[in-house]
């Protein structure tokens, strides 16, 4: 009597303990934003230009708005504008910041989704960031930013769902 209650015990356990792992990842946020403001003096690199001091004070700001998610990856294209405005948050969290092309956002959209991610930060541009949201979300509802447009963050929530198709939320933020 005792093995069969010590058999029916482990395999309780062993199926409890599957399903809160799988559980972990069940649920993912997606945090998405256009770089900083970035220099276009006439002195500055027309290609790949650095942070104006204001778009250097966003960044540091965006370090208390997105904290509180918890990110356990941050993806920017390989740009100095995007990579220095994830700089300080990639620093408090002490991850290392992913390098995406962002002519491939289906790539990153499959690799956020199929990765085992809680949260994900991901920084790209005026273009990019809302086509991405559109991706994620499964809908043409994001236009392009003005050149000018800085503050906006998308936040994505997925409940994954291996039956139905996925519970989506979203929802646009100032900072």
């Amino acid at each position: 009597m005792k093995i069969i209650t010590a058999f029916f015990l482990g395999l309780f356990l062993l199926t409890f303990a599957s399903a809160a792992s799988f559980a972990q990842h069940k649920k993912l946020t997606i945090i998405l934003l256009r770089h900083a403001e970035k220099d276009v003096s006439p002195s500055a690199d027309k290609v790949n230009p650095d942070l104006t001091p204001e778009g250097k004070q966003r960044a540091q700001n965006l370090v208390k708005k997105i904290n509180k998610y918890k990110p356990t990856a941050i993806y920017s294209s390989d740009y100095i504008r995007t990579k220095s405005t994830v700089a300080p948050l990639a620093e408090k969290r002490k991850l290392t910041v992913q390098m995406y092309d962002p002519r491939k956002l289906n790539e990153l959209a499959d690799a956020i989704m199929e990765g085992k991610y809680k949260s994900v930060v991901v920084v790209g541009h005026n273009n990019t960031t809302p086509a991405l949201a559109n991706l994620l979300i499964k809908q043409e509802k994001y236009q392009t930013l003005l050149e000018t447009e800085y503050s906006k963050i998308w936040i994505i929530k997925i409940k994954k769902n291996d039956k139905k198709p996925n519970k989506i939320e979203d929802e646009v933020i100032e900072y």
